[in-house]
Order: structure tokens, then C-alpha cells, then sequence
């Protein structure tokens, strides 16, 4: 029988963890957590339940925020929205150092990832099931890793050093390249700038088709003004959604 399109992923994640687990980081960054280590469980959950069929959308976030995938090794994996929308709930460990700010404690962290919350509860309000919306549709992250400096501060992968970058780069642009032929998207969307241009990088020829929307980010302006409304509208205009 042939391998199953989430087979595939969760072996593409596979072998992304290793290749991350083997690289090293230098100050600036002091702390590197890697949820495909100690949120496996609930990461080999959200691919085995919502990556079994062709998608047309992959929606491409850069890398797991410290109250988010972090947390639940879902992307974007905000408590609420994986454990009430996406029905996840699994143990989750702890990575091998853990800066005493940013302590890991899964689906009992009391903190809201806001990108998170905002755009699950976007595809919750247009698509009203997770089945629904996974029926075409996936979520992932270009990059695996949160790297954190001394002071907890979140480094995020763009600002690496150019050799560990580059390094970095290499495996994830593998791994991205992986996801895509198994599951054969027509479009991926970054969400955000860096998520657009690793897509365009990895798949200059324009099959499948990059398109981009707003970061929910509250560090942005522009995403604390209606960010459902924008991201939807430039869903449409690129015409991935109607």
C-alpha cells in the first residue's frame, strides 16, 4: 500500500528534527527548544488527524511563538484553539534547558499566543469545523526551533548568524520542500513577510503559487486593526479564497 500523505509529513518532520538537533547556536542565543522533541505527541496527533488528504492551501508561519506551538507542538498551536477546535490535547515534556522565564507547561500554560488566537478563530468563523477546514487546507511552520537570548528575549530566525542561518535554512527549505510534494498544494500562503520569501526561494518557478497575508502579530499595528478583515480580503484578491 502506498504511504499515506500524513506518513510522509510526520517522516519529512522526522527527519527535520534531527537535522535541527544537530545544529548549534552561539550567543546571542543562549536557550533552543525544539517542541518536535518534547511536543512530539501532540505534533504526531495534529499531522495524523489533519494532513491525510491533498490540500490546495498551505498556510507557512515562520516559527513557534513561546505561548504556541511551543507549548502544544501545533503551529500557531494556541491552548485554546488546539485543545477546543482542533480536539489535541497530549503530554507534553520539556526541553533539555529551559530558561526559567519561558518555562514549558503545555496545555496548562495560562498564557494566550495572540497570532494564534486570531487566526484559528478566523478559519473557526469562515469554515465552522477544523474537518471543514482541513479538508483543503494546512498549517505549518517554515522553521521548528524557538531560540531565546539570555534575558528570554525571542530571537527570531532571521536575525542568526549568517553561517547558522544558512545552515538552518538548508534543512527547513528540505523539509518545506518535503510537506509540498506530499501534499500537493496548488498555493502556499506565508503568513508574513519571511514565510513569503523562504517559499519564493524554495519554489521559485511559481508552482505552487505564493501568496501572502498579513502576520497577526500584535507587534504589528496593521494586524491589531482588524486583522480577520485584512487577512480575509487579501485571501480573496489573490484569489485563494472566495
Amino acid at each position: 500500500m502506498p504511504e499515506s500523505r500524513s506518513e510522509r509529513v510526520l517522516q519529512a518532520a522526522t527527519d527535520l528534527r534531527a537535522a535541527v538537533n544537530r545544529l548549534r547556536h552561539r550567543p546571542p542565543v543562549a536557550f533552543t527548544y525544539n517542541p518536535l522533541d518534547y511536543a512530539w505527541a501532540a505534533h504526531e496527533m495534529y499531522v495524523r488527524r489533519y494532513a491525510g488528504t491533498r490540500k490546495r492551501v498551505i498556510f507557512l508561519g515562520m516559527n513557534p511563538g513561546p505561548f504556541g506551538m511551543a507549548q502544544t507542538g501545533v503551529p500557531f498551536g494556541e491552548i485554546a484553539a488546539v485543545r477546543d477546535w482542533l480536539g489535541l490535547v497530549a503530554p507534553i515534556g520539556k526541553p533539555a534547558r529551559e530558561h526559567p522565564k519561558r518555562l514549558i507547561t503545555g496545555f496548562a500554560c495560562a498564557r494566550s499566543e495572540i497570532s494564534g488566537h486570531r487566526i484559528w478563530r478566523l478559519f473557526a468563523e469562515r469554515f465552522g469545523t477544523a474537518e471543514e477546514f482541513f479538508a483543503c487546507h494546512f498549517v505549518g511552520n517554515y522553521c521548528p526551533l524557538v531560540f531565546m537570548e539570555a534575558s528570554g528575549a525571542n530571537r527570531t530566525p532571521d536575525k542568526l548568524p549568517a553561517a547558522e542561518k544558512n545552515a538552518l535554512f538548508r534543512v527547513c527549505d528540505a523539509h518545506l520542500r518535503a510537506v509540498v510534494i506530499a501534499l500537493a498544494p496548488e498555493w502556499i500562503v506565508g503568513v508574513g513577510q519571511f514565510a513569503v520569501l523562504r517559499a519564493q526561494e524554495v519554489f521559485p518557478g511559481g508552482a505552487p503559487k505564493i501568496g501572502r497575508i498579513l502576520h497577526p502579530s500584535p507587534a504589528s499595528p496593521a494586524a491589531n486593526r482588524d486583522w480577520a478583515g485584512v487577512a480575509t480580503n487579501e485571501l480573496r484578491q489573490q484569489g485563494i479564497w472566495k
